[in-house]
């Protein structure tokens, strides 16, 4: 069975295997904090979801044998996930760090297309085990194994996953918290981080206590400016989804319920794309 954003949300071990999942996901942003960074704003994510759904030939009536610049650029278009020219940069930027590759020249001399490098799809591979390994937590399901006995079905399922996310209004339009922090240069590190650390909520807690306890502590372990970091905290604050139990920013934070919910929110819609293409191709 499919399991729905609805089946997620009301799940009581939803937050355990969320926070699991964050620090997961933080262990892989720290085994490799370049290519992390490189992905680490919602639109950067999705264009590189985009790219790699067009390199498996799944997206658009004019794909081509390879990630191909000119389809790349019109999709992103599209779909209204940026402007061609900030796609383009994107692409380029991919390229200059070898995160993809020229790929050998088809049929058409004129079409130089593009293709992944071996650590991209490593990457990728590691990020959908671990989302697997979340949604096993909710029903005791053998995703993960069972991905693990077909890698190639990555081909497959990302770009159904691709699909879903630059489809939904609920990745593209989040709640205000969450998004003042995707569009921020690691954005979703810095929740994952917040998130990874929390306690054991109480019930009727107003607030829920983290680990992390200063700024410096999250900006040693990223290349996010401290100016800019404390600006969106700040932010954050002013709406009440979060703050420090003592001397802002040298004592530990916590983050509302409130704020809680829109990740878990979040987590969810993104989780039931990930079912959903899982189950279609190796259900």
């Amino acid at each position: 069975m499919i399991l729905s954003v609805e089946d997620i949300l009301m799940h009581p071990a939803l937050g355990s295997v969320v926070r699991l999942q964050a620090a997961t996901l933080l262990s892989i942003h720290e085994a490799n904090p370049r290519m992390a960074s490189i992905f680490a704003t919602q639109q950067r994510w999705l264009m590189a979801h985009v790219a790699l759904s067009l390199y498996f030939g799944r997206v658009g009536e004019n794909a081509a044998d390879g990630l191909v610049s000119s389809v790349f650029l019109d999709t992103i278009h599209e779909h209204g996930v940026a402007s061609r020219n900030t796609a383009g940069a994107f692409l380029k930027e991919l390229l200059q760090y070898g995160y993809v590759l020229p790929a050998l020249l088809g049929m058409d001399r004129r079409v130089r297309p593009l293709r992944p490098a071996e650590l991209s799809l490593q990457t990728v591979a590691a990020w959908l085990v671990v989302h697997l390994a979340t949604l096993d937590g909710l029903d005791g399901g053998g995703r993960r194994e069972k991905f693990l006995e077909q890698p190639q079905s990555l081909a497959r399922i990302q770009p159904l996953i691709s699909n879903g996310l630059v489809r939904s209004s609920a990745v593209r339009e989040p709640a205000p918290t969450f998004s003042l922090f995707t569009w921020l240069n690691e954005g979703g590190i810095v929740m994952d981080w917040l998130i990874s650390g929390l306690a054991e909520a109480a019930p009727g807690s107003t607030r829920i206590a983290s680990a992390v306890g200063s700024f410096s502590e999250l900006t040693d372990r990223l290349s996010l400016s401290r100016t800019h970091l404390q600006r969106k905290l700040r932010a954050a604050e002013t709406l009440g989804s979060l703050g420090w139990t003592g001397e802002r920013g040298k004592s530990p934070m916590w983050v509302s319920p409130a704020f809680l919910h829109e990740y878990h929110t979040a987590q969810a819609v993104k989780l039931a794309i990930i079912d959903s293409a899982f189950q279609r191709c190796l259900g």
